[in-house]
């Protein structure tokens, strides 16, 4: 498995997709938003498809996070549309990053050998 089709940074094991619809995307906050969220770590793809009024994601989930997403986009004005299905996604992408995050810092306490005090009869 290679990272090479990624950006740096970007581990394809802990790579998420992510797609909510947004409100209040204008032409004016639209390109610096997509500029800002472009420019964080662990970041592979961002866009946002007019017709639909949905925003896609592509990041690290180790390096990054939706709040910390989603701060940028709150301080252009934007915020996530309301709406059972989309509230529904946006914590479900939420457990999972943590739980990624978590994961990739966990150190497993196996070592294949077996406990110390066994003696063999």
């Amino acid at each position: 498995m290679t990272n090479i089709k990624h950006r740096v940074g970007v581990n394809e094991l802990n790579l998420v997709s992510r797609h909510l619809k947004l409100d209040h995307i204008t032409d004016d906050n639209k390109s610096a938003l997509l500029a800002e969220i472009d420019l964080i770590h662990g970041i592979d793809t961002v866009s946002y498809n007019d017709k639909e009024q949905v925003f896609s994601v592509a990041y690290d989930a180790t390096h990054t996070n939706l709040e910390e997403i989603e701060q940028i986009i709150t301080r252009y004005g934007a915020y996530i549309a309301d709406g059972w299905w989309n509230h529904f996604k946006e914590n479900y992408y939420k457990f999972v990053d943590q739980n990624i995050k978590d994961n990739a810092e966990h150190v497993s306490s196996c070592c294949h050998k077996p406990p110390t005090g066994l003696h063999k009869k």
